[in-house]
């Protein structure tokens, strides 16, 4: 197959909420392959053209496959929107099909560990070194390396609904970024570049935090006052990560940051916000978890989280007060009265 009739088709590898949202937006201006390991749907997706999932009717551009071969030889760009958990076994699974003109764009919001158990974090073994964004995986176990990250606000309902929204490319390779513009942009979704990809992957990870501490204030019933207060420190404390990481303030502070921050913590639309919202209202994080059809990332991203800011002594009260809430059971009320009585001398200090 020649690469002119390979560039005519974009891939997506997940058919969960957001992988199918953009492969109904990619559909718009191109036709679609997306992944499934699960065979049943991609028999439906490609009979009836829709996924049964979300009951979401799909474009007959887009079709299915449970061949991650055939992804990698139809396609030259593909969009891989999997777990974080997962994406560093679905990447050794896909790597021997992938050539160095691949582009890849991934759309998970979290972090890897490498060589590191669960029981290894909780004994406080990690270092920076321990942790990888999802586009140092893609370049650790394959020979890619045109890779870029979508960031949000995306929130995958509101994108299937069909309601404008805006995106955040990040990628050091401007083909990168022009190549997931020309596939993405509509009059309904815009999409913007930016060069600091590191910048753009950690504001998309550690937001999902805040929004479960968001979350968890709505589900006590507490106002738009605390909430504001909690999302506002808590940007603080992703750049403060972000700085130790070595990326400036400014990805934060803009769509990737702010914009991502403020529409996932603020909505039921969001699986982080929702997590924290049942565990306000009374559930256990067990029942939660048990119950939900898709991950709520800022759960595992809470803890990484936690354990690196320990080994780094980062002054992240917020974080590690959710970390308390979700993972030991600490009191809710009893974590809001420690941070409201937490003394912060100064309001902004990282301009």
């Amino acid at each position: 197959m020649s690469r002119t009739s390979q560039q005519s088709l974009v891939g997506v590898i997940g058919a969960g909420s957001f992988g199918t949202a953009v492969a109904n937006l990619l559909s718009i201006n191109t036709d679609v392959l997306m992944f499934s390991r699960q065979e049943e749907l991609v028999e439906v997706i490609n009979k009836e053209n829709r996924h049964p999932n979300y009951n979401l009717a799909l474009s007959h551009r887009v079709k299915a496959t449970a061949d991650l071969q055939e992804i990698a030889e139809r396609c030259t760009l593909i969009f891989p929107i999997v777990t974080s958990g997962g994406f560093r076994t679905m990447m050794q699974s896909l790597s021997p099909y992938l050539k160095p003109y691949h582009l890849l764009i991934h759309g998970t919001k979290g972090f890897d560990l490498k060589n590191l158990s669960d029981e290894d974090l909780l004994q406080g073994k990690i270092t920076r070194k321990s942790v990888r964004t999802i586009s140092e995986v893609i370049r650790e176990e394959s020979v890619v390396v045109r890779i870029g990250c979508l960031s949000g606000p995306n929130l995958a309902n509101e994108i299937m609904q069909g309601q404008p929204t805006a995106t955040v490319i990040g990628s050091k390779f401007d083909e990168v970024i022009n190549a997931g513009k020309k596939v993405l942009s509509s009059k309904h979704f815009q999409v913007f570049g930016t060069y600091e990809i590191l910048g753009a992957e950690l504001a998309g990870a550690l937001k999902n935090i805040i929004a479960i501490g968001s979350g968890i204030l709505s589900g006590l019933g507490m106002g738009k006052n605390i909430q504001a207060l909690l999302v506002t420190r808590g940007l603080m404390e992703m750049i403060y990560f972000g700085k130790a990481f070595g990326t400036s303030p400014k990805p934060f502070v803009g769509t990737a940051g702010i914009g991502d921050l403020v529409c996932t913590a603020t909505s039921m639309s969001s699986r982080n916000f929702t997590f924290g919202h049942r565990l306000g209202s009374g559930e256990s994080k067990d029942e939660i978890l048990a119950s939900m059809p898709e991950t709520a990332e800022g759960v595992r991203t809470l803890k990484i989280a936690k354990h690196l800011a320990d080994h780094l002594k980062l002054h992240v009260p917020i974080t590690q007060m959710l970390y308390k809430v979700v993972h030991e059971g600490y009191d809710l009320k009893q974590a809001i009265e420690y941070l409201m009585r937490y003394p912060y001398y100064v309001d902004v200090d990282f301009i």
